[in-house]
């Protein structure tokens, strides 16, 4: 009969919810499909995803975050209404207490507009905390101790570095390049030296497919289908690993810059521990083929995949909630 708690890791691509007691119970993608007439919802998560570039002209498959926080609030509110009503049952009386993850250089403006989404949906009352530190707590880190850890999120809309000491953030950089803009630049690349348009979707099984960012790491091909610019007819090309890794080049060493200058700003006895412990990388960028190679190469620290990258930041979520104490009021 009473509410349970829940925790939302409400990402540009998917949201995932933990619910006290029961482990992660939704992974969805973060897409609602509406009638642009009616501004009616037709359709949210999975069955709105599929939609995406197939639609008719007055059906429109919206991704309502960006680069992390809220782009368009009426749709993100309908998407965690229907989410929670989807996890909490038809339940009147309850009221959860809900935990949500946001990057951690978002301004007070873009929290708010977190929190009051979530308050609208029913919410009795809402936390919010810093996505690397709970990447970091679900990734099995203790960071409680005294003693440095690093972590890298690499998510759909932003990749959030942090070093954390004590329970919290010492030193953090959170940037706008992730999962999303490396499909970007595969439509890119594959624009521009081909003269086919793909999709995102295509772009991101061409990512997952054949993709790597460590030259030599991988040596595959793959067929891609799109509309050819010249005539205008679909046309099918082949790419192998070594494109994409040229594609996605420049993004990753944005990334890998970013780390750099995080390292630079840690105190030195922070930066001893995590040479011995290695920096720890977490979110769906985290499976990119080659990644903690490259990682470990240009920042000379060893670098180690979270055992289940994708998943990290709501196990985390249901670490705090067992220790809602923890959080900063």
């Amino acid at each position: 009969m009473f509410a349970k708690d829940i925790g939302i890791d409400l990402g540009t691509a998917n949201v995932l919810i933990y619910v006290k007691g029961q482990g992660i119970v939704l992974n969805e993608p973060s897409v609602v499909a509406i009638d642009s007439e009616t501004k009616r919802p037709l359709a949210v998560g999975r069955e709105a995803r599929d939609m995406l570039g197939r639609t008719p002209g007055r059906v429109k498959a919206i991704r309502p975050m960006k680069d992390g926080v809220i782009a368009d609030f009426e749709i993100t509110e309908i998407m965690l209404d229907y989410f929670i009503r989807k996890v909490n049952g038809k339940n009147l009386f309850s009221r959860p207490r809900v935990l949500i993850c946001c990057p951690s250089n978002i301004t007070q403006v873009e929290k708010n507009a977190i929190k009051e989404a979530a308050e609208r949906t029913g919410a009795k009352k809402v936390f919010l905390e810093e996505e690397p530190k709970v990447a970091a707590i679900g990734a099995g880190l203790d960071i409680a101790k005294p003693s440095g850890n690093m972590v890298i999120d690499i998510g759909g809309g932003t990749t959030d570095i942090a070093v954390l000491s004590l329970g919290g953030i010492v030193n953090s950089s959170s940037i706008k390049i992730a999962g999303n803009t490396f499909d970007n630049d595969i439509m890119k690349y594959v624009k521009d030296k081909y003269k086919l348009l793909i999709g995102d979707r295509t772009a991101e099984d061409v990512k997952i497919t054949i993709g790597t960012v460590y030259q030599g790491a991988r040596n595959e091909k793959m067929d891609v289908r799109g509309r050819d610019l010249v005539t205008g007819l679909p046309h099918t090309i082949t790419l192998c690993s070594e494109e994409v890794e040229e594609a996605l080049r420049e993004s990753i060493y944005i990334i890998i810059h970013t780390a750099k200058t995080v390292l630079e700003g840690t105190p030195p006895e922070l930066a001893s521990d995590i040479i011995d412990k290695g920096i720890v990388i977490t979110g769906g960028g985290a499976l990119i083929n080659g990644f903690n190679e490259l990682l470990a190469h240009e920042l000379k620290v060893p670098v180690f995949v979270a055992e289940s990258p994708l998943t990290c930041v709501a196990e985390g979520t249901g670490v705090l909630l067992d220790n809602l104490h923890w959080i900063d009021r």
